[in-house]
């Protein structure tokens, strides 16, 4: 058969004619929770939070429902047959993006540590507080099983990382290991994540700033104008420096050596007098009690550890093999650092002091060495706070890039500004929804420290989920080292427990969470199905004959229809290596249920040595009449099945590796799956 030759029609009531190709206040809660203080204006905000969420959810089952597919089709249109051989050029072109791929990886152990140090690390800023609230003299020991609760993490993601080496984890783990729609419930939990970061980071950091100098604003004030400082400066392009994060991380270290050596020495001049009275004034009076303050610490020590997250995202850049290194060098100084600091906290610092401030650090400073070191560790608050707040807008970029890539979003969101190739879309987008969220908290630093801690659960439960599912479904992907599952189960239980937790603390954080995460996860559903919604439109409007007398509905209806048309025929494509038909059709029922396109290519790479499979083409013409609503085109490449090959493809057809969709590789291919940049499907 000729290239580009159409498949012959067949006797199907499918229909045949070309033109139809296309389609169509304060007081004290009784109980145990006793120390917690509710203002009533917030409880009724509760409340109204909880019938916020009751709609939200009835919306989202709404639109879910009325996004899915009809029963009738639309024909799409007979698919081809064609055959080549890639060119010179493409080759190149594919060599360029494989070359230029493994060029990224150039973090070792120190620098990729660096990226995420100082959010790990800067982390004792905004925990503290939190959990010396809720566990009083007991924190040390609750930040301690806090730290130490990592360690059930560490083995998880480190076979994640050995198995999918890719960017944008977990979402791209789950993306896949799983449906598209639920690694879009990963992509929500990681927006309000990196959102949390920024705010939490921003607020800390005008806490710790207001606390030193009398500022002619409230700390609400600073904290919005941090934000906008650094919005303005991700849209002048400046881009995550690994070396500039390693310098800013020495910084804080040093910083915190300096402040418990000094604390240290002043607690041994002033000996255990204030300790004790911290202990016997704030003692609890009972067993039970006492479990419970270390409980509710735990719970929101956890925040302690946020920025852990944050390192398989880059992945793709770290050297192989670096990746556990990594986790060792941030985990061991987080376990030291929050534990013995609250221990010196307690040790110096009245507990009246420490409940009534946000910048605990810099009154441990004073305390222990004077004014000098109280400057220090201010400016050393905000360098750190601010870096976190600058990684949260550029994280965020990355996702909405990736979401981008995989036609979530659409194409808007990467448009650069001319003079600084910063995507201003997301750039804006994301803070808008960062003011938006700190605006509706009534910007309370505890409401969002609080949520924090949510949202960063939620998305470590990302990992122990991601890799179950990698074990039943993707349990080919060779990987090392490889866990037991009951060490992920055991992982996996721990978070509704410390969840839960939290929500008991303050059920009130709960609801914020719940409407926001709710609100995100609805927009990317809307935007995921955006051909579908713009079809109940279109329907719509074919149950109102009046409207199409009229030229301005009409000219809508039209212009609605080709844009349906256009979101419908962008093509993604399976690298297929067999002809066995429920294997193909295993692949396109994926793309039927994850994608919107109605436009599919079948791709084999045939080497010399193989040829075609037999069956192939008479398969694939069979699939092209059992899917009436989807083209399928079959393409023969007659090259050899590598990155570089399967690269210089997606330049010549312009798909993005990203709608390239294979199955499992083994522990015998010769490459990763990371090396092509493609999805994993089946």
């Amino acid at each position: 058969m000729s290239a580009d030759a159409k498949w012959p029609k067949s006797n199907s009531l499918l229909p045949q004619d070309p033109e139809n190709r296309e389609g169509s206040n304060l007081e004290y809660v009784e109980q145990d929770t006793s120390w917690i203080a509710v203002d009533p204006i917030q409880r009724d905000f509760g409340e109204r939070i909880g019938i916020l969420l009751c709609l939200a959810v009835l919306v989202l089952i709404a639109v879910l429902l009325y996004s899915l597919p009809s029963p009738e089709f639309e024909f799409a249109g007979w698919g081809s047959f064609s055959q080549f051989t890639l060119g010179a050029e493409e080759r190149d072109a594919g060599e360029s993006r494989v070359r230029s791929a493994r060029d990224t990886k150039v973090l070792g152990q120190f620098t990729a540590s660096a990226l995420a140090g100082n959010a790990v690390l800067g982390s004792v800023f905004y925990a503290l507080p939190a959990v010396v609230a809720v566990s009083s003299i007991y924190s040390p020991i609750s930040l301690f099983i806090a730290t130490m609760t990592l360690f059930l993490w560490r083995p998880i993601m480190a076979e994640l990382g050995s198995a999918l080496p890719i960017a944008g984890a977990p979402y791209s783990y789950i993306l896949n290991v799983s449906t598209k729609s639920f690694a879009l419930v990963g992509a929500a939990l990681l927006l309000l994540d990196y959102v949390s970061t920024s705010v939490v980071s921003a607020a800390t950091a005008a806490a710790y700033l207001s606390g030193e100098v009398n500022l002619p604003f409230p700390s609400f004030v600073g904290t919005i104008i941090v934000l906008v400082l650094f919005t303005l400066i991700s849209l002048s392009g400046i881009k995550e420096s690994a070396r500039l994060a390693l310098v800013s991380l020495s910084f804080h270290v040093g910083t915190m050596i300096v402040l418990m050596v000094a604390s240290a020495i002043h607690w041994g001049n002033i000996g255990n007098d204030q300790l004790r009275e911290n202990w016997v004034s704030n003692q609890a009076s009972s067993t039970s009690m006492v479990a419970r303050h270390i409980f509710d610490g735990w719970c929101l020590g956890m925040l302690g550890l946020t920025g852990f997250e944050c390192i398989p995202a880059y992945i793709a850049r770290i050297k192989p093999g670096a990746l556990p290194l990594v986790f060792r060098n941030l985990h061991y100084p987080a376990i030291v650092l929050n534990t013995l600091i609250m221990v010196l906290v307690l040790a110096i610092v009245p507990m009246e002091a420490i409940l009534q401030t946000d910048n605990v650090l810099s009154v441990l400073a004073q305390a222990s060495a004077g004014r000098w070191l109280r400057v220090w560790i201010v400016v050393d608050a905000i360098i750190v706070l601010c870096g976190g707040v600058l990684t949260g807008i550029l994280s965020a970029c990355e996702l909405f890039e990736k979401l981008t890539n995989d036609r979530v979003l659409p194409q808007v969101f990467i448009h650069p500004l001319p003079f600084s190739r910063s995507p201003y879309v997301s750039v804006l987008s994301f803070a808008a929804f960062s003011g938006i969220i700190y605006a509706t908290t009534g910007a309370s630093l505890v409401i969002m420290s609080k949520m924090f801690s949510l949202v960063w659960l939620s998305v470590m439960a990302l990992f122990p989920i991601s890799l179950l599912l990698l074990k039943f479904n993707r349990g080919r992907l060779p990987r090392t080292p490889t866990i037991p599952v009951s060490m992920v189960i055991v992982t996996l239980a721990v978070v509704p427990t410390v969840f839960a937790g939290n929500i008991v603390i303050d059920p009130i954080t709960s609801g914020y969470f719940s409407v926001y995460f709710v609100g995100i996860v609805m927009l990317f559903s809307i935007t995921q199905k955006k051909a579908h919604l713009l079809r109940r439109i279109y329907w719509t409007y074919e149950q109102y004959p009046m409207l199409h007398r009229w030229n301005v509905t009409k000219l809508w209806a039209s212009r609605l229809m080709n844009m349906m048309t256009s979101l419908r025929r962008k093509p993604v494509c399976i690298l297929a290596k067999s002809d066995e038909i429920s294997y193909l059709m295993r692949m396109i029922l994926y793309v039927q249920k994850n994608e919107e396109s109605s436009f599919l290519k079948v791709i084999h790479f045939a080497e010399e040595e193989k040829g075609i499979p037999s069956e192939l083409q008479a398969n694939a013409r069979i699939l092209d009449e059992a899917f009436p609503e989807i083209t399928i085109d079959l393409l023969i490449v007659h090259n050899a099945f590598d990155p570089s090959n399967v690269a210089a493809l997606a330049h010549k057809l312009q798909i993005p590796p990203s709608l390239m969709f294979m199955t499992c590789p083994g522990s015998a291919f010769s490459y990763s799956a990371a090396d092509f940049g493609t999805r994993i499907i089946t």
